[in-house]
């Protein structure tokens, strides 16, 4: 392995990255760059030629954008609004239900957006005004919309579960299944904490406020208990009957998980055929949500969402290119075999091998959006990982666990600027809300690691 070299291509990528680089082109230039130096200009340019085909005329990547198609026609039939409305009422009386609701809400959104980014976007102009009147702090408030969004890239149709087996050569069916107990387990953890924690910061803000509002009554500015009269015209607001209640929307929701994962599963679909039709019933769902609107709206609805879908696949599929520049000049370099030979050479313990080398994924997602930390270290990682005799599907859960971590943790942290666009929020504000999070998170993986059999029970039962 040529080391001064990869080291230099290493720092020329973060230089590109701290330049604002957009990351699918740093990650290109970054490796044509190496290939040049290691062999010559002209094998460079013959694999700058060759990359962007190779890479992606592939027809099991069909997949990612038949899901993400799915999750913008959901959003546009106004799912996520119709779920969450669900979910504020069923767990109105819970402490912290509305809290609660959010999590729950964006699991179920999660199981048919297949993105955390768009669930978290969609959730958050949703919940956090909504939290925020009832006097929920901003940072509880904002931060369990950014960790809850999460939860797309883990319950399926999830894309970078999708993505991480395409790469490895992994069961599709199989990666998926095995994303749902730890999505579920994710999702009750968040929920469990903020039925402890907003009680308390509930109280502390409502001190807060009075405070304040005593201090302006010394001053002449007082404007009589406005506060007390918002919270409670918002939760009569938000205190609707059963039957009121847009239940269509979780039984939309449920239709597409049943069509994508029991069509899989029940073996009648293909992975992709399951997303092409889930796709096509998520399209049936938008017109019969849309159509009281009249034809024009309802096209709108639809063009927008195949706008969104392309701009979103763009973005996806650059970035795939542009990390397997790189990943081919680690190849040419020799980095992975050298790295197989190093770990396996220290002779250490292999469980503590491969959390170690897990672990490093945590300060690449504060530099890195969540596909690009998955193209570039899983090529690196999953041989070590099978060379040590662990298991692909539970090695891939957990990167996508730290992934996971990464999308919140700063300076990237897309997670929270999504959340702070849309609520206007500082992005400080929600980074020190994350952060018990956080500490949720590394409990799991710590859960997940120690038992893997939580995450390898259901792809057992996957028999194709």
């Amino acid at each position: 392995m040529n080391g001064p070299l990869v080291v230099a291509i290493v720092l020329l990528l973060l230089v590109l990255l701290a330049m604002r680089t957009p990351v699918a082109f740093a990650l290109g230039l970054s490796g044509a760059v190496g290939l040049a130096l290691l062999r010559d200009f002209d094998f460079a340019t013959n694999m700058l030629g060759a990359i962007p085909f190779d890479e992606t005329a592939r027809f099991t990547l069909t997949i990612i954008p038949m899901f993400i198609l799915m999750g913008m026609f959901a959003m546009k039939a106004k799912m996520a609004e119709q779920v969450y409305a669900v979910a504020a009422h069923a767990f109105k009386k819970l402490p912290g239900g509305l809290g609660v609701a959010t999590v729950m809400a964006c699991a179920g959104f999660a199981a048919v957006s297949g993105s955390s980014i768009g669930t978290t976007a969609t959730m958050s102009k949703l919940s956090v005004g909504e939290m925020r009147k009832h006097g929920y702090p901003d940072s509880l408030a904002t931060a369990t919309v950014a960790m809850a969004g999460t939860l797309g890239v883990l319950i399926p149709p999830s894309i970078i579960l999708v993505l991480y087996a395409i790469m490895t050569g992994e069961s599709v069916a199989k990666v998926l299944a095995a994303g749902i107990l730890p999505g579920i387990l994710t999702a009750i953890a968040f929920a469990l904490y903020t039925m402890l924690a907003a009680p308390k910061a509930m109280a502390e803000q409502r001190e807060l406020s009075m405070a304040l509002s005593a201090a302006a009554t010394t001053h002449g500015t007082a404007s009589g208990n406005g506060t007390d009269s918002t919270i409670t015209t918002t939760e009569a607001s938000t205190s609707q009957r059963l039957r009121d209640l847009p239940m269509r929307g979780l039984v939309r929701v449920a239709i597409l998980f049943l069509i994508v994962l029991g069509g899989m599963y029940s073996g009648i679909f293909t992975p992709t055929e399951s997303a092409a039709i889930g796709a096509l019933a998520a399209a049936v769902m938008l017109v019969m949500e849309m159509w009281r609107d009249g034809p024009k709206a309802t096209l709108s609805a639809a063009v927008d969402a195949l706008k969104e879908t392309a701009g979103t696949t763009s973005m996806v599929f650059s970035i795939i290119v542009g990390s397997a520049v790189l990943s081919i000049f680690f190849v040419a370099a020799k980095v992975p075999q050298a790295l197989t030979s190093a770990v396996v050479g220290a002779n250490l313990n292999p469980h503590l091998t491969i959390g170690l080398l897990l672990l490093t994924l945590l300060p690449l997602g504060m530099a890195l959006e969540s596909i690009s930390i998955l193209v570039i270290t899983v090529p690196l990682l999953y041989p070590v990982g099978m060379e040590l005799g662990f298991d692909g599907i539970w090695l891939g859960i957990l990167i996508v666990k730290l992934v996971e971590i990464g999308m919140v943790t700063p300076p990237v942290g897309i997670q929270c600027f999504v959340v702070a666009g849309t609520s206007g929020v500082k992005v400080s504000t929600i980074f020190r809300g994350v952060l018990p999070f956080v500490v949720i998170e590394l409990i799991l993986v710590a859960i997940l690691f120690a038992f893997p059999q939580i995450i390898l029970w259901l792809p057992s039962m996957v028999t194709f």
